[in-house]
């Protein structure tokens, strides 16, 4: 007799969620164009980018941009579209092009900050 569960009726059918299916291995790599911003490791990217993007894909950018220094590959990150959408990552083809350094803030994205926010930018830039 056996002490396991019964299925769930149609449980065979259901489709897993996009984020439980394995996601394909990439090797990203650096764009070199002597784009102006900051270090990967500055506090400014995680104080700044974190707040118009979010924890999740910043991470992402972390890690894309260490995965392409050492030449390793990594999971598509989950974030990927949005890292794409802000121009912190770039598709050529199938590969994923990361620059070394995080861009500074357009005009769009300072926009974007709330208020206290901004003005902290602004002077860190000046």
């Amino acid at each position: 007799m056996s002490m396991d569960a019964a299925p769930v009726p149609g449980a065979e059918e259901t489709i897993p969620r996009v984020t439980a299916l394995p996601r394909p291995w990439i090797r990203p790599r650096l764009l070199h164009t002597g784009r102006a911003g900051h270090a990967p490791d500055d506090p400014a990217v995680r104080r700044f980018w974190v707040a118009l993007v979010g924890p999740g894909a910043v991470a992402d950018l972390l890690r894309l941009t260490a995965a392409a220094r050492t030449g390793r590959q990594i999971r598509r990150p989950v974030h990927l579209a949005v890292l794409l959408r802000e121009g912190l990552a770039e598709r050529e083809g199938d590969d994923i092009l990361v620059h070394p350094r995080v861009p500074t803030l357009l005009p769009c994205h300072l926009r974007r900050l709330r208020p206290s926010l901004r003005a902290e930018y602004l002077a860190l830039q000046a």
